[in-house]
């Protein structure tokens, strides 16, 4: 990965080639962007930049062998550490190590991938992925080595926000502390969820979500689609290039988050009134709570959109709508008129406690069918 196969963020390039060619590295880095944005390529294109002495041009003044082995991510000083978690194959204490032949496939199929893409790549898309305090051992002991090649040695921890708190105080004693020329580049997609002891010892750079035309240029170069049609998954993937990849390769395997949308809405408008369709929401609430917590946090964040493209279009702001349901008899301009600023706050706010509630384990039957007595109420309110 380079820097000039990064889609945007020329200012963030321009920056940190500046502070490497400078020799003003800081020792701790945190890269914060939303999915789809390039926080992981911007840091591989980084580590390599710095390591393979690439400074004053991209594999012009380098050093050949060091770039070949960053071709295949093996690198022998650059380290990387990701959510993980036990699978067919690991069965317990999984740390990033048991992984690392399949992150080097995801991240050179698509290093835009998120998290639930990372999850389903090592199958445990049924559960909640974390960097436990096994893998801080791990840590400890490949940063405590000297550097192969007898310079940097480079972490990146990818998804920071998934450390656990007693791995947060394990590595915060290194980033207080660090081994001599150590590098950390914690990526992460949220401050909020950084601890405040590890967010204060880091140089944190912000990385916007990449503009409608970027988008359509990389789809246009990379995946050779006409300009017209790559404008319109530009605009869909609200920045977010993972997402555009998404749309353009839609698959079989691919959650029916729709269906499930527009099943839940038409049940909630039939309660009212008709103690019968209940059980058509408990159902409901059954078959989302047997699909995995990830894919739920999926749903919800995709009904949040949902509410938010039909709210926009009821209030006429037309061309931020990019959602074009494909559900039988499902029109989003019938819809909209039903969200509305009366009901908006509210609806966000159960959408919002539900993801809450499921992230830190909470039964996700119950919380589902609360949400859907609750949208029962708000999805009629005048």
């Amino acid at each position: 990965m380079l820097f000039s196969e990064i889609l945007g963020q020329e200012h963030i390039k321009s920056h940190l080639a500046t502070s490497a060619n400078s020799g003003r590295i800081p020792h701790a880095q945190l890269f914060i962007g939303p999915e789809g944005c390039g926080t992981l390529p911007m840091a591989i294109a980084y580590a390599r930049y710095v390591l393979c002495a690439n400074t004053g041009g991209e594999n012009t003044n380098g050093n050949a062998a060091c770039n070949l082995k960053f071709e295949h991510l093996q690198h022998p000083d650059l380290h990387f550490v990701f959510p993980v978690s036990s699978n067919s194959e690991v069965k317990s204490h999984p740390v990033s190590a048991n992984f690392l032949k399949h992150w080097r496939e995801f991240v050179t199929q698509n290093p835009y991938g998120g998290l639930f893409d990372w999850y389903k790549k090592i199958d445990i898309a049924n559960k909640q992925g974390q960097i436990g305090v096994d893998e801080a051992t791990e840590i400890v002991k490949a940063l405590s080595l000297k550097a192969f090649e007898g310079g940097y040695k480079i972490m990146i921890i990818w998804q920071a926000d998934k450390m656990n708190t007693a791995t947060a105080n394990k590595l915060l004693k290194l980033l207080e502390e660090p081994p001599q020329k150590t590098v950390f580049l914690l990526i992460a997609e949220s401050e909020d969820d950084i601890l405040q002891t590890i967010l204060s010892r880091c140089q944190v750079l912000h990385f916007n979500a990449l503009p409608e035309q970027v988008i359509a240029n990389g789809l246009v170069s990379r995946e050779k689609i006409e300009p017209n049609a790559a404008m319109k998954l530009a605009h869909q993937a609200q920045g977010n290039y993972n997402k555009a990849l998404h749309i353009l390769h839609k698959t079989d395997d691919e959650l029916p988050f729709e269906e499930w949308f527009v099943m839940w809405v038409r049940a909630a408008f039939r309660a009212k009134g008709n103690a019968a369709a209940i059980h058509d929401l408990i159902a409901w609430s059954e078959q989302i709570a047997g699909i995995g917590r990830e894919a739920q946090k999926q749903f919800l964040n995709f009904c949040i959109d949902m509410f938010r493209q039909a709210m926009l279009l009821n209030y006429n702001a037309k061309q931020l709508v990019y959602m074009e349901p494909t559900v039988d008899k499902f029109k989003l301009e019938n819809f909209a008129p039903f969200v509305n600023g009366t009901n908006i706050n509210d609806i966000f706010k159960e959408l919002s406690d539900a993801l809450y509630h499921i992230e830190r384990n909470g039964n996700a039957k119950i919380v589902l069918t609360d949400l859907s007595i609750k949208l029962t109420r708000l999805i009629h309110k005048k």
